[in-house]
Protein backbone atom coordinates (compact mmCIF):
# COMPACT_ATOMS: atom_id res chain seq x y z
CA UNK A 1 0.00 0.00 0.00
CA UNK A 2 1.69 3.57 -0.93
CA UNK A 3 2.13 6.21 1.64
CA UNK A 4 -0.68 8.10 -0.53
CA UNK A 5 -3.28 5.71 0.23
CA UNK A 6 -2.48 5.18 3.71
CA UNK A 7 -2.23 8.86 4.44
CA UNK A 8 -5.95 8.78 2.22
CA UNK A 9 -7.56 6.58 4.23
CA UNK A 10 -5.99 7.89 7.95
CA UNK A 11 -7.46 11.16 6.69
CA UNK A 12 -11.25 9.71 5.80
CA UNK A 13 -11.13 7.34 9.27
CA UNK A 14 -10.35 10.76 11.22
CA UNK A 15 -12.99 12.88 9.53
CA UNK A 16 -15.30 9.55 9.87
CA UNK A 17 -14.46 9.61 13.65
CA UNK A 18 -14.87 13.76 14.01
CA UNK A 19 -18.05 13.66 12.26
CA UNK A 20 -19.46 10.90 14.54
CA UNK A 21 -17.82 12.79 17.07
CA UNK A 22 -20.07 15.59 15.99
CA UNK A 23 -23.28 14.27 15.94
CA UNK A 24 -22.85 12.36 19.61
CA UNK A 25 -22.00 16.02 21.37
CA UNK A 26 -24.69 17.89 23.00
CA UNK A 27 -27.04 20.08 20.27
CA UNK A 28 -26.24 23.43 19.86
CA UNK A 29 -29.18 24.71 21.36
CA UNK A 30 -29.26 22.83 24.69
CA UNK A 31 -25.41 23.40 25.14
CA UNK A 32 -26.48 27.25 24.58
CA UNK A 33 -29.38 27.09 27.23
CA UNK A 34 -26.94 25.20 29.68
CA UNK A 35 -24.53 27.93 29.62
CA UNK A 36 -27.07 30.76 29.63
CA UNK A 37 -28.74 28.72 32.78
CA UNK A 38 -24.98 28.79 34.25
CA UNK A 39 -25.73 25.03 34.72
CA UNK A 40 -22.18 23.42 34.05
CA UNK A 41 -22.00 20.73 31.10
CA UNK A 42 -20.11 18.35 33.59
CA UNK A 43 -23.24 18.46 35.69
CA UNK A 44 -25.32 16.72 32.63
CA UNK A 45 -25.98 13.51 31.92
CA UNK A 46 -27.41 12.71 28.09
CA UNK A 47 -27.89 9.76 25.83
CA UNK A 48 -29.88 9.89 22.47
CA UNK A 49 -30.14 6.60 20.41
CA UNK A 50 -31.98 5.75 17.24
CA UNK A 51 -31.62 2.15 16.97
CA UNK A 52 -28.05 1.60 17.54
CA UNK A 53 -26.82 4.62 16.54
CA UNK A 54 -25.38 7.09 18.96
CA UNK A 55 -26.91 10.33 18.26
CA UNK A 56 -26.14 12.25 21.44
CA UNK A 57 -23.66 10.74 24.22
CA UNK A 58 -22.82 13.11 27.07
CA UNK A 59 -21.07 11.84 30.12
CA UNK A 60 -23.93 8.92 29.84
CA UNK A 61 -21.86 6.44 32.06
CA UNK A 62 -21.70 9.17 34.74
CA UNK A 63 -23.80 7.86 38.19
CA UNK A 64 -26.58 10.89 38.84
CA UNK A 65 -29.69 11.57 40.94
CA UNK A 66 -32.13 9.96 38.71
CA UNK A 67 -35.10 11.59 40.34
CA UNK A 68 -38.07 9.69 39.31
CA UNK A 69 -36.73 8.51 36.19
CA UNK A 70 -35.56 5.96 38.90
CA UNK A 71 -39.09 4.30 38.87
CA UNK A 72 -38.38 3.29 35.18
CA UNK A 73 -36.25 0.58 36.53
CA UNK A 74 -39.18 -0.46 39.28
CA UNK A 75 -41.94 -0.29 36.84
CA UNK A 76 -40.03 -2.28 33.97
CA UNK A 77 -38.43 -4.93 36.30
CA UNK A 78 -42.12 -5.69 38.10
CA UNK A 79 -44.03 -6.00 34.44
CA UNK A 80 -41.31 -8.51 33.21
CA UNK A 81 -40.79 -10.60 36.67
CA UNK A 82 -44.53 -10.26 37.94
CA UNK A 83 -46.12 -9.83 34.61
CA UNK A 84 -49.84 -8.14 33.52
CA UNK A 85 -51.67 -10.44 35.82
CA UNK A 86 -50.38 -9.64 38.88
CA UNK A 87 -52.72 -8.49 41.31
CA UNK A 88 -52.05 -6.92 45.28
CA UNK A 89 -54.52 -8.66 47.81
CA UNK A 90 -56.38 -7.75 51.21
CA UNK A 91 -57.46 -10.58 52.96
CA UNK A 92 -59.72 -11.56 55.93
CA UNK A 93 -59.22 -14.92 57.68
CA UNK A 94 -60.06 -16.83 60.65
CA UNK A 95 -60.26 -20.61 61.98
CA UNK A 96 -62.40 -18.91 64.50
CA UNK A 97 -65.46 -21.23 64.25
CA UNK A 98 -68.73 -18.67 64.26
CA UNK A 99 -71.46 -19.27 66.77
CA UNK A 100 -74.48 -17.75 66.95
CA UNK A 101 -73.23 -14.79 64.87
CA UNK A 102 -70.15 -14.46 66.99
CA UNK A 103 -66.56 -15.40 65.63
CA UNK A 104 -65.31 -17.31 68.40
CA UNK A 105 -61.65 -15.90 67.59
CA UNK A 106 -59.08 -13.21 66.07
CA UNK A 107 -59.99 -12.15 62.54
CA UNK A 108 -57.22 -11.80 60.97
CA UNK A 109 -56.70 -8.68 58.55
CA UNK A 110 -53.54 -9.75 55.99
CA UNK A 111 -52.03 -7.08 54.07
CA UNK A 112 -51.12 -8.16 50.89
CA UNK A 113 -49.76 -5.03 49.10
CA UNK A 114 -53.28 -3.47 47.57
CA UNK A 115 -52.36 -0.60 46.17
CA UNK A 116 -56.38 -0.48 45.81
CA UNK A 117 -57.38 -0.99 49.56
CA UNK A 118 -59.26 1.79 50.21
CA UNK A 119 -62.56 2.48 52.69
CA UNK A 120 -64.59 1.57 50.43
CA UNK A 121 -62.70 -2.09 49.96
CA UNK A 122 -63.17 -2.27 53.52
CA UNK A 123 -66.44 -1.54 54.15
CA UNK A 124 -67.19 -4.11 51.26
CA UNK A 125 -64.80 -6.98 53.04
CA UNK A 126 -66.90 -5.83 56.61
CA UNK A 127 -70.40 -6.61 54.64
CA UNK A 128 -69.15 -9.64 53.06
CA UNK A 129 -68.43 -10.37 57.38
CA UNK A 130 -72.29 -9.04 58.24
CA UNK A 131 -73.63 -11.42 55.11
CA UNK A 132 -72.02 -14.42 56.56
CA UNK A 133 -74.26 -13.83 59.71
CA UNK A 134 -71.15 -12.01 61.50
CA UNK A 135 -72.02 -9.68 64.30
CA UNK A 136 -69.64 -10.02 66.87
CA UNK A 137 -65.94 -10.63 66.76
CA UNK A 138 -64.99 -12.74 70.06
CA UNK A 139 -61.32 -11.91 69.71
CA UNK A 140 -59.09 -9.16 68.47
CA UNK A 141 -58.81 -8.22 64.92
CA UNK A 142 -54.94 -8.56 64.26
CA UNK A 143 -53.26 -6.52 61.22
CA UNK A 144 -51.31 -8.71 59.60
CA UNK A 145 -48.37 -6.30 57.68
CA UNK A 146 -45.51 -9.19 57.87
CA UNK A 147 -45.68 -9.39 54.09
CA UNK A 148 -42.45 -7.19 54.03
CA UNK A 149 -39.22 -7.10 56.46
CA UNK A 150 -39.33 -4.74 58.10
CA UNK A 151 -43.31 -4.75 58.70
CA UNK A 152 -43.21 -0.67 59.20
CA UNK A 153 -40.98 0.43 57.11
CA UNK A 154 -42.21 3.92 57.79
CA UNK A 155 -41.33 3.77 61.56
CA UNK A 156 -38.12 5.51 62.47
CA UNK A 157 -37.62 7.67 59.55
CA UNK A 158 -36.49 10.98 59.31
CA UNK A 159 -38.59 13.27 57.16
CA UNK A 160 -37.38 13.49 53.54
CA UNK A 161 -38.14 17.14 53.60
CA UNK A 162 -39.96 19.64 55.05
CA UNK A 163 -43.41 18.54 54.11
CA UNK A 164 -43.52 15.32 55.58
CA UNK A 165 -47.71 15.51 56.20
CA UNK A 166 -47.57 15.35 51.69
CA UNK A 167 -48.82 12.58 49.59
CA UNK A 168 -45.72 12.17 48.18
CA UNK A 169 -43.83 10.93 51.35
CA UNK A 170 -46.49 8.56 52.40
CA UNK A 171 -44.32 5.28 52.96
CA UNK A 172 -46.05 2.20 52.52
CA UNK A 173 -46.70 -0.84 54.59
CA UNK A 174 -48.58 -4.09 53.43
CA UNK A 175 -51.64 -3.11 54.70
CA UNK A 176 -51.63 0.53 53.87
CA UNK A 177 -55.18 1.66 53.50
CA UNK A 178 -56.29 5.35 51.80
CA UNK A 179 -52.71 6.13 51.31
CA UNK A 180 -52.72 7.03 54.74
CA UNK A 181 -54.67 10.35 53.77
CA UNK A 182 -56.98 12.39 55.72
CA UNK A 183 -59.26 14.50 53.33
CA UNK A 184 -59.84 18.02 54.92
CA UNK A 185 -61.83 20.76 53.66
CA UNK A 186 -61.47 24.28 55.10
CA UNK A 187 -63.96 27.20 54.87
CA UNK A 188 -63.55 30.22 56.05
CA UNK A 189 -65.22 33.49 57.26
CA UNK A 190 -64.93 36.70 58.18
CA UNK A 191 -64.50 35.29 61.97
CA UNK A 192 -63.62 31.38 62.18
CA UNK A 193 -62.67 28.43 60.27
CA UNK A 194 -65.30 25.44 59.73
CA UNK A 195 -63.51 21.85 58.86
CA UNK A 196 -64.77 18.83 57.48
CA UNK A 197 -62.27 15.59 57.65
CA UNK A 198 -62.98 12.28 55.65
CA UNK A 199 -62.69 9.56 56.14
CA UNK A 200 -64.81 9.21 59.57
CA UNK A 201 -63.15 7.43 61.97
CA UNK A 202 -63.81 6.22 65.42
CA UNK A 203 -62.94 8.63 68.28
CA UNK A 204 -60.94 11.27 65.94
CA UNK A 205 -61.80 15.06 65.74
CA UNK A 206 -59.89 17.69 64.18
CA UNK A 207 -59.53 21.55 65.41
CA UNK A 208 -58.02 24.81 63.86
CA UNK A 209 -55.07 26.67 65.03
CA UNK A 210 -54.47 28.60 62.30
CA UNK A 211 -54.77 32.37 62.45
CA UNK A 212 -57.10 34.23 59.04
CA UNK A 213 -55.29 36.84 57.33
CA UNK A 214 -56.60 39.04 54.55
CA UNK A 215 -54.46 37.06 52.36
CA UNK A 216 -55.09 36.20 48.69
CA UNK A 217 -57.22 32.63 49.07
CA UNK A 218 -55.27 31.07 45.95
CA UNK A 219 -52.04 31.70 48.41
CA UNK A 220 -53.96 29.87 51.39
CA UNK A 221 -50.55 27.54 50.86
CA UNK A 222 -47.85 29.91 51.72
CA UNK A 223 -49.47 30.08 55.13
CA UNK A 224 -49.89 26.75 55.85
CA UNK A 225 -47.78 24.80 59.01
CA UNK A 226 -47.13 20.89 59.56
CA UNK A 227 -50.41 19.47 60.78
CA UNK A 228 -49.89 17.57 64.07
CA UNK A 229 -52.13 15.32 66.12
CA UNK A 230 -52.26 14.89 69.72
CA UNK A 231 -54.06 12.33 72.03
CA UNK A 232 -56.24 12.46 74.81
CA UNK A 233 -57.28 9.11 76.52
CA UNK A 234 -58.22 7.05 73.56
CA UNK A 235 -59.45 10.10 71.34
CA UNK A 236 -57.46 11.55 68.81
CA UNK A 237 -57.58 14.94 67.59
CA UNK A 238 -55.50 16.22 64.31
CA UNK A 239 -54.43 19.67 64.94
CA UNK A 240 -54.30 22.59 61.99
CA UNK A 241 -51.32 25.26 62.35
CA UNK A 242 -50.76 28.28 60.63
CA UNK A 243 -52.41 30.37 58.82
CA UNK A 244 -55.80 30.88 56.45
CA UNK A 245 -57.14 33.52 54.53
CA UNK A 246 -60.48 35.03 55.32
CA UNK A 247 -63.92 34.03 53.11
CA UNK A 248 -61.74 31.29 51.43
CA UNK A 249 -62.45 27.49 50.78
CA UNK A 250 -59.96 25.00 50.14
CA UNK A 251 -59.37 21.29 50.78
CA UNK A 252 -55.98 19.24 51.63
CA UNK A 253 -55.00 15.90 51.77
CA UNK A 254 -53.00 14.89 54.72
CA UNK A 255 -50.58 12.00 56.22
CA UNK A 256 -50.49 12.63 60.08
CA UNK A 257 -51.76 9.70 61.83
CA UNK A 258 -49.82 6.77 62.26
CA UNK A 259 -50.72 4.26 59.99
CA UNK A 260 -51.77 1.41 62.37
CA UNK A 261 -54.08 4.32 64.08
CA UNK A 262 -55.60 5.62 60.83
CA UNK A 263 -56.89 1.31 60.08
CA UNK A 264 -57.70 0.52 63.15
CA UNK A 265 -59.72 3.40 63.95
CA UNK A 266 -61.46 3.64 60.11
CA UNK A 267 -61.90 -0.11 60.18
CA UNK A 268 -63.83 0.29 64.06
CA UNK A 269 -66.01 3.20 62.53
CA UNK A 270 -66.83 1.14 59.45
CA UNK A 271 -67.65 -2.39 61.42
CA UNK A 272 -70.28 -0.53 63.95
CA UNK A 273 -71.65 1.81 60.81
CA UNK A 274 -73.05 -1.67 59.42
CA UNK A 275 -73.70 -3.22 63.45
CA UNK A 276 -71.18 -5.03 64.36
CA UNK A 277 -69.51 -5.57 67.91
CA UNK A 278 -65.91 -6.14 68.93
CA UNK A 279 -64.79 -7.79 72.15
CA UNK A 280 -61.24 -7.17 72.02
CA UNK A 281 -59.01 -4.78 70.25
CA UNK A 282 -57.33 -3.80 67.05
CA UNK A 283 -53.76 -4.86 67.11
CA UNK A 284 -50.64 -5.61 64.97
CA UNK A 285 -49.33 -9.37 64.39
CA UNK A 286 -45.72 -9.71 66.12
CA UNK A 287 -43.04 -11.00 63.34
CA UNK A 288 -41.57 -14.21 64.77
CA UNK A 289 -38.46 -14.50 66.67
CA UNK A 290 -35.55 -14.57 65.12
CA UNK A 291 -34.18 -18.16 64.24
CA UNK A 292 -30.00 -18.53 64.95
CA UNK A 293 -27.87 -19.02 61.89
CA UNK A 294 -28.17 -20.78 59.50
CA UNK A 295 -30.90 -22.23 59.39
CA UNK A 296 -33.27 -23.72 56.06
CA UNK A 297 -36.16 -22.15 54.75
CA UNK A 298 -38.23 -25.02 55.94
CA UNK A 299 -36.95 -24.80 59.17
CA UNK A 300 -37.98 -21.19 59.29
CA UNK A 301 -41.12 -21.43 57.41
CA UNK A 302 -41.81 -24.02 60.51
CA UNK A 303 -41.24 -21.19 62.88
CA UNK A 304 -43.79 -18.84 61.38
CA UNK A 305 -46.93 -19.05 63.42
CA UNK A 306 -49.90 -21.18 61.79
CA UNK A 307 -51.63 -18.97 59.12
CA UNK A 308 -55.34 -18.93 59.30
CA UNK A 309 -56.63 -21.60 56.51
CA UNK A 310 -60.18 -20.02 55.98
CA UNK A 311 -61.15 -17.19 53.88
CA UNK A 312 -63.36 -14.65 54.97
CA UNK A 313 -63.54 -11.78 52.94
CA UNK A 314 -60.83 -10.63 50.02
CA UNK A 315 -60.43 -7.30 48.29
CA UNK A 316 -58.04 -7.37 44.70
CA UNK A 317 -55.97 -4.72 43.13
CA UNK A 318 -56.57 -3.66 39.88
CA UNK A 319 -53.89 -5.32 37.65
CA UNK A 320 -50.15 -4.18 37.46
CA UNK A 321 -50.50 -2.78 34.20
CA UNK A 322 -53.01 -0.49 35.48
CA UNK A 323 -51.01 0.42 38.45
CA UNK A 324 -48.72 1.21 36.78
CA UNK A 325 -49.87 3.54 34.42
CA UNK A 326 -50.79 5.85 37.91
CA UNK A 327 -47.38 5.39 39.38
CA UNK A 328 -45.37 6.76 36.19
CA UNK A 329 -48.14 9.16 34.56
CA UNK A 330 -48.35 10.64 37.88
CA UNK A 331 -45.06 9.86 39.31
CA UNK A 332 -46.94 8.38 42.77
CA UNK A 333 -44.08 7.72 45.02
CA UNK A 334 -45.81 5.71 47.32
CA UNK A 335 -47.26 3.53 44.06
CA UNK A 336 -43.40 3.01 42.91
CA UNK A 337 -42.59 2.06 46.74
CA UNK A 338 -45.28 -0.39 47.00
CA UNK A 339 -44.26 -2.26 44.17
CA UNK A 340 -40.66 -1.99 44.45
CA UNK A 341 -41.40 -4.19 48.23
CA UNK A 342 -43.68 -6.09 46.23
CA UNK A 343 -40.91 -7.32 44.12
CA UNK A 344 -39.20 -8.33 47.00
CA UNK A 345 -41.80 -10.36 48.57
CA UNK A 346 -44.39 -11.36 46.22
CA UNK A 347 -44.16 -13.61 43.06
CA UNK A 348 -46.80 -14.11 39.80
CA UNK A 349 -49.45 -17.09 41.17
CA UNK A 350 -51.51 -17.73 37.62
CA UNK A 351 -54.52 -18.31 39.60
CA UNK A 352 -54.45 -15.45 41.81
CA UNK A 353 -52.35 -13.14 40.77
CA UNK A 354 -49.73 -13.02 43.09
CA UNK A 355 -48.72 -15.20 46.20
CA UNK A 356 -46.19 -14.55 49.08
CA UNK A 357 -42.45 -15.13 48.23
CA UNK A 358 -41.24 -18.08 49.86
CA UNK A 359 -39.32 -17.20 53.52
CA UNK A 360 -35.54 -16.21 53.11
CA UNK A 361 -33.53 -18.59 55.44
CA UNK A 362 -30.71 -15.24 55.36
CA UNK A 363 -32.70 -12.80 56.73
CA UNK A 364 -32.61 -10.08 54.02
CA UNK A 365 -35.09 -7.41 54.54
CA UNK A 366 -37.41 -6.58 51.67
CA UNK A 367 -36.10 -4.08 50.23
CA UNK A 368 -33.03 -5.94 49.73
CA UNK A 369 -34.44 -8.69 48.13
CA UNK A 370 -36.49 -6.04 46.00
CA UNK A 371 -32.76 -4.97 44.39
CA UNK A 372 -31.65 -8.72 44.00
CA UNK A 373 -34.94 -8.69 41.54
CA UNK A 374 -33.32 -5.87 40.01
CA UNK A 375 -29.95 -6.23 39.37
CA UNK A 376 -30.77 -9.85 38.18
CA UNK A 377 -32.78 -8.41 35.98
CA UNK A 378 -30.39 -5.95 34.69
CA UNK A 379 -27.79 -8.46 34.42
CA UNK A 380 -29.92 -10.60 32.07
CA UNK A 381 -30.41 -7.86 29.66
CA UNK A 382 -26.81 -7.02 29.99
CA UNK A 383 -26.85 -3.71 31.04
CA UNK A 384 -24.00 -2.67 33.34
CA UNK A 385 -24.86 -2.45 36.95
CA UNK A 386 -22.05 -0.42 38.10
CA UNK A 387 -22.79 3.36 39.44
CA UNK A 388 -26.56 1.87 40.04
CA UNK A 389 -27.79 2.43 43.72
CA UNK A 390 -31.09 1.15 44.98
CA UNK A 391 -32.88 2.79 47.92
CA UNK A 392 -36.60 2.67 47.43
CA UNK A 393 -37.13 2.12 43.97
CA UNK A 394 -38.84 5.58 43.87
CA UNK A 395 -36.80 8.39 43.11
CA UNK A 396 -37.80 10.10 46.33
CA UNK A 397 -34.10 9.66 47.95
CA UNK A 398 -31.19 11.44 48.38
CA UNK A 399 -29.26 8.70 47.50
CA UNK A 400 -30.21 6.76 44.41
CA UNK A 401 -28.07 6.53 41.75
CA UNK A 402 -28.35 5.75 38.23
CA UNK A 403 -26.38 6.37 34.72
CA UNK A 404 -28.05 7.28 31.82
CA UNK A 405 -27.07 4.64 29.93
CA UNK A 406 -28.70 2.15 32.57
CA UNK A 407 -31.68 3.96 32.14
CA UNK A 408 -31.26 3.82 28.73
CA UNK A 409 -31.03 0.01 28.61
CA UNK A 410 -34.18 -0.08 30.71
CA UNK A 411 -35.93 1.95 27.86
CA UNK A 412 -34.31 -0.49 24.87
CA UNK A 413 -35.30 -3.59 27.26
CA UNK A 414 -38.53 -2.04 27.31
CA UNK A 415 -39.47 -2.23 23.22
CA UNK A 416 -38.37 -5.99 23.11
CA UNK A 417 -40.25 -7.03 25.85
CA UNK A 418 -43.52 -8.89 25.69
CA UNK A 419 -45.37 -6.31 27.41
CA UNK A 420 -43.89 -3.37 25.32
CA UNK A 421 -47.43 -1.48 24.86
CA UNK A 422 -48.49 -2.04 28.47
CA UNK A 423 -44.93 -0.11 29.41
CA UNK A 424 -45.42 2.19 27.15
CA UNK A 425 -48.78 2.77 28.10
CA UNK A 426 -47.92 3.69 31.79
CA UNK A 427 -45.99 6.60 30.20
CA UNK A 428 -47.01 10.58 30.29
CA UNK A 429 -47.50 11.54 26.68
CA UNK A 430 -46.54 15.05 25.88
CA UNK A 431 -48.79 18.14 25.86
CA UNK A 432 -51.41 15.49 26.96
CA UNK A 433 -51.23 13.61 30.67
CA UNK A 434 -49.50 12.99 33.51
CA UNK A 435 -46.68 15.21 34.68
CA UNK A 436 -46.51 15.90 30.76
CA UNK A 437 -49.47 17.37 30.27
CA UNK A 438 -48.78 20.88 30.35
CA UNK A 439 -45.11 20.64 28.29
CA UNK A 440 -43.64 20.47 24.85
CA UNK A 441 -47.23 21.88 23.54
CA UNK A 442 -45.89 23.88 20.68
CA UNK A 443 -43.08 20.75 19.38
CA UNK A 444 -43.65 18.41 17.17
CA UNK A 445 -43.06 16.23 20.20
CA UNK A 446 -46.31 16.91 21.28
CA UNK A 447 -48.83 13.73 21.53
CA UNK A 448 -45.87 11.53 20.19
CA UNK A 449 -43.34 11.62 22.67
CA UNK A 450 -43.84 9.41 25.61
CA UNK A 451 -41.30 10.59 28.47
CA UNK A 452 -40.89 9.83 32.06
CA UNK A 453 -40.10 12.91 34.44
CA UNK A 454 -38.05 13.44 37.34
CA UNK A 455 -37.35 16.30 39.70
CA UNK A 456 -35.81 16.92 43.26
CA UNK A 457 -34.06 19.91 44.38
CA UNK A 458 -30.84 20.29 42.43
CA UNK A 459 -32.19 17.63 39.76
CA UNK A 460 -34.32 17.36 36.93
CA UNK A 461 -34.39 14.35 34.30
CA UNK A 462 -36.18 13.26 31.81
CA UNK A 463 -36.21 9.98 29.90
CA UNK A 464 -38.65 8.07 26.95
CA UNK A 465 -39.18 7.33 23.76
CA UNK A 466 -39.34 10.02 20.96
CA UNK A 467 -40.35 9.89 17.72
CA UNK A 468 -38.14 12.03 14.75
CA UNK A 469 -39.33 13.90 12.37
CA UNK A 470 -39.04 10.60 9.99
CA UNK A 471 -41.40 9.09 12.95
CA UNK A 472 -38.30 6.77 13.92
CA UNK A 473 -38.44 6.42 17.71
CA UNK A 474 -35.24 7.36 19.73
CA UNK A 475 -34.40 6.80 22.78
CA UNK A 476 -33.71 9.69 24.95
CA UNK A 477 -32.16 10.18 28.29
CA UNK A 478 -31.07 13.02 30.19
CA UNK A 479 -30.43 14.69 33.55
CA UNK A 480 -29.10 17.37 35.47
CA UNK A 481 -27.36 17.69 38.77
CA UNK A 482 -26.81 21.19 39.67
CA UNK A 483 -28.07 23.79 41.64
CA UNK A 484 -29.49 26.21 38.35
CA UNK A 485 -31.98 24.09 37.12
CA UNK A 486 -34.46 25.47 39.38
CA UNK A 487 -37.47 27.80 38.29
CA UNK A 488 -37.83 26.02 35.10
CA UNK A 489 -34.40 26.51 33.80
CA UNK A 490 -33.09 22.81 34.09
CA UNK A 491 -36.65 22.21 32.64
CA UNK A 492 -36.44 24.27 29.21
CA UNK A 493 -32.96 22.84 28.81
CA UNK A 494 -34.57 19.23 28.79
CA UNK A 495 -37.19 20.07 26.69
CA UNK A 496 -34.85 21.79 24.14
CA UNK A 497 -33.75 18.36 24.16
CA UNK A 498 -36.95 16.76 23.26
CA UNK A 499 -37.99 18.92 20.61
CA UNK A 500 -34.30 18.90 18.75
CA UNK A 501 -34.68 15.17 18.59
CA UNK A 502 -38.63 15.30 17.36
CA UNK A 503 -37.34 17.93 14.62
CA UNK A 504 -34.00 16.51 13.66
Amino acid sequence: MSSSTKLLRGALAAAFLAASAARAALPEPVAQLLQSSHIPQQAAGVLVLRGEQVLVSHNAAQSMSPASTMKLFTTMVALEQLGPVFRGRTEFRSSAEVVNGVLQGDLILRGGADADFNEDALAHMLQALRNQGIRRIKGDIVVDRLLFTPSRPELGQPPFDEYPWAYYNVIPNAALINTNLLKVEMRSSADKVELLMLPEMDKVSIRSEMQLTNSACAAWESGWRTPSYERKGDRVEVVLHGAFPKDCTRAASINVLDSQDYLARLLLAEWRKLGGSLSGEVREAQAPAALPAPAAEETLAAALPARPDRLLAEHVSRSLPEILRDTNKQSDNTLARTIFLSLGSLEADPMLGSKPLPPDASGASTPMRAETAIRSWLQQHNIDGNGLVLDNGSGLSRTERATPAQLAGVLQAGLKSLWMPEFLASLPIAATDGTMRRRLKESPAAQRARLKTGSLKGVIAIAGYVPDANNQPCIVVAILNDEHVANGAGRAVLDTLVDWVARN
